[in-house]
């Protein structure tokens, strides 16, 4: 993440599909979650999630909740680092996305 460019509302990341870095659609930011006290955004609110993925989450959750310090870049589309790794390895373990 470039922490040196312009300060952007934070609004304008609802609607923008999620992707990995590997190229797999993982949802859509629905919302946002924010640290008030350090002003800061700490995770980002999935709906309309790829059902392959998010298959049990998907029936019967409202989306999920992915933290943001695994967000890579912010553009036309948002980009995460290893999540289909990282949900993959945490269904046979401890998940850390969090449903919604």
């Amino acid at each position: 993440m470039d922490h040196d460019s312009a300060p952007q509302e934070i609004t304008r990341l609802v609607g923008r599909e999620v992707y990995s870095n590997n190229g797999v659609f993982l949802g859509e930011v629905e919302d946002l979650r924010l640290d008030l006290d350090t002003e800061e955004v700490t995770g980002m609110a999935l709906h309309e999630l790829n059902r392959e993925l998010f298959d049990s989450e998907a029936l019967t959750a409202r989306g999920v909740i992915v933290p943001y310090r695994w967000v890579q870049s912010v553009g036309d589309i948002v980009i995460v680092n290893d999540l289909v790794e990282r949900i993959q390895d945490a269904k046979g373990g401890e998940e850390e996305t969090a449903t919604a």
